[in-house]
């Protein structure tokens, strides 16, 4: 069902940030889940031509979707969320003045992107709707980073299976040569690349150093439903200089909505 485009009065404290230099408006929680550099990669990874309908499953607050739409003018987002809640702060993100000029290329759905055949379809979700998916699952184990915060919990814990049901979902709803985007933790890559075997192909996998000495943080994964293509590695994205927190000027480019992550 569509989400409300406006929060309940009983919805928790919220901000209102700026992204891609005041482009966009999101309307998110003040505590717990909170979006950053993890939805503006995600978003950069969709090619800076797109001109199609992509869906944004697990889209919290709409960051990765309207960071989309900022950049892409002939894109139009379907974010999709299973918490109601959630759902509503996507829905308040997109009824924000300061995104007047994305509003009429974006809505919510309130779904489980877990369900498969006619539930799938049922909630929303029909077969060979979109040109494009983009997701960021909830990527910790259960035992990591414990939180009673039952938001920053469903953003953040993964399940058994998750990309699994994911991706197969991804792949059910694109359409043929529609792409998929994942990002997740690095040791996440084995089960992403078996969920998209014989479903996607022409698999690019790009990593996420913090600093150029340092190990990978994040891995974005970028597929095409129905390709035969072998997997390539692209170079990394290093976030900062050797020294210091200041961001390189690929990350302060990507960051910004003024450049793609794969160069296209």
């Amino acid at each position: 069902m569509l989400a409300p485009t406006a929060l309940a009065p009983d919805t928790p404290a919220h901000t209102v940030d700026a992204f891609h230099r005041g482009r966009f408006w999101l309307v998110q929680p003040r505590h717990g889940h909170r979006a950053g550099m993890d939805a503006m990669m995600l978003a950069a990874a969709v090619p800076s031509g797109f001109a199609g309908r992509f869906a944004d499953f697990g889209a919290g607050a709409g960051a990765a979707a309207l960071a989309v739409l900022s950049r892409c003018p002939d894109a139009r987002a379907v974010l999709v969320e299973r918490s109601s809640e959630m759902a509503d702060f996507a829905a308040a993100t997109i009824a924000h003045p300061g995104n007047a000029h994305l509003a009429a290329r974006a809505s919510v759905l309130t779904a489980d992107v877990t369900l498969s055949g006619r539930a799938r379809g049922e909630a929303g979700l029909a077969d060979n709707g979109f040109d494009f998916v983009i997701m960021n699952p909830p990527f910790n184990a259960a035992e990591d980073r414990a939180t009673p915060d039952i938001l920053r919990k469903q953003a953040h814990v993964t399940e058994d299976g998750l990309f699994e049901h994911w991706i197969r979902s991804a792949a059910a709803v694109v359409r043929p040569r529609g792409g998929l985007a994942v990002i997740a933790r690095p040791e996440q890559l084995v089960a992403i690349l078996d969920a998209i075997e014989g479903r996607f192909g022409d698999t690019e996998m790009l990593c996420v150093h913090p600093r150029p000495d340092a190990a990978a943080i994040r891995i974005v994964v970028r597929a095409v439903l129905g390709a035969r293509g072998k997997l390539s590695i692209r170079p990394p994205l290093t976030l900062h200089g050797p020294t210091g927190n200041e961001p390189t000027d690929r990350t302060e480019m990507i960051s910004n909505g003024l450049a793609s992550l794969f160069g296209d």
